[in-house]
């Protein structure tokens, strides 16, 4: 499995803490977070604290310089809390750009990194051993790339930033991963797919899976793709009583409400967890090549579960 990004050493204007609180079901019966709760607390933590006001703003309303999201990473810490426990928050961001072969600056990257800790603590019964100690109970990495989204397709690149605030091009340099390396199985991987295959219910979106973006928000696709391959994981006789506990996606383009997909996956074990890799692709796919990674995936993810 790929590494969790190293958080960064920022100024002290690239850094905030929060606090979030929990609805009920964001914290499973173990008394661990449930993974699509954690991204939410990049919202309080760096939108609110350090994005207003700030450069990034600036190009965001006054240039249609939009940082897009291309990858996210959440991963879930240790437990039990409460429902009732909120979550402290540590976020914080990072400007940088990726290069081509040539070293060529081709993309102009805001990273943002949030940690979450709450005092260990149960929703029911006796306080559990150690209550009261701070825990963390999970972490979020989140990528995006500088555009253009309503210029014309051949203005839409960002390769520079034209304010007074900000470097022309960032210093730092951010290593680029395609979104097909998640199809790839991780090593010591033990397969129980020989192929990734298509799960056999087609996603239909509608308005309850899209937000304000006008498209469909970004945590249904991991939460769709968890109980695909909890299906898979039970046919190949499995228990599904597990959780969620580490997913990458990668976003390569949106679905729309209307739209109709398909999750493409496989699933394995590594390291005495269950695993799923895979993809939402269009339905229905357009020949028999579509069980296998490629460039009309909406977007691929890869995640694992733990009982």
């Amino acid at each position: 499995m790929h590494d969790f990004p190293d958080e960064p050493h920022v100024p002290a204007q690239q850094q905030a803490t929060a606090v979030m609180h929990l609805r009920f079901e964001d914290v499973s019966q173990s008394g661990r977070v449930m993974l699509d709760a954690l991204p939410h607390g990049l919202g309080p933590a760096v939108w609110v604290k350090l994005m207003r006001a700030s450069p990034i703003e600036a190009l965001m309303t006054t240039q249609g310089i939009i940082p897009i999201l291309t990858r996210l990473i959440i991963e879930g810490g240790d437990g039990p809390i409460a429902a009732r426990e909120p979550l402290q928050l540590e976020g914080r961001y990072q400007l940088a750009r990726t290069e081509d072969a040539a070293s060529e600056v081709n993309r102009l990257i805001l990273a943002m990194w949030l940690s979450a800790t709450a005092r260990r603590s149960r929703t029911y019964g006796p306080p559990p051993p150690g209550a009261g100690e701070p825990i963390q109970v999970g972490r979020v990495f989140a990528e995006h790339v500088f555009t253009r989204p309503f210029a014309e397709p051949g203005a839409r690149k960002v390769l520079r930033f034209d304010s007074p605030d900000l470097p022309p091009v960032p210093p730092e340099r951010y290593a680029w991963r395609s979104p097909e390396t998640l199809m790839v199985l991780p090593t010591g991987a033990e397969p129980f797919d020989a192929e990734p295959t298509l799960d056999p219910v087609s996603v239909a979106f509608g308005l309850d899976h899209t937000d304000g973006n006008q498209h469909v928000n970004s945590l249904v696709y991991p939460r769709l793709f968890t109980e695909a391959a909890l299906r898979r994981l039970a046919a190949h006789g499995h228990s599904t009583a597990l959780l969620a506990r580490r997913v990458e996606v990668a976003y390569r383009k949106p679905c729309f409400a209307g739209a109709r997909a398909r999750i493409l996956l496989r699933t394995f074990a590594i390291d005495g967890a269950l695993g799923a890799l895979g993809a939402f692709v269009p339905d229905p796919p357009e020949d028999a090549a579509s069980a296998a990674p490629d460039a009309r995936a909406y977007c691929t993810l890869r995640t694992l579960f733990q009982g």
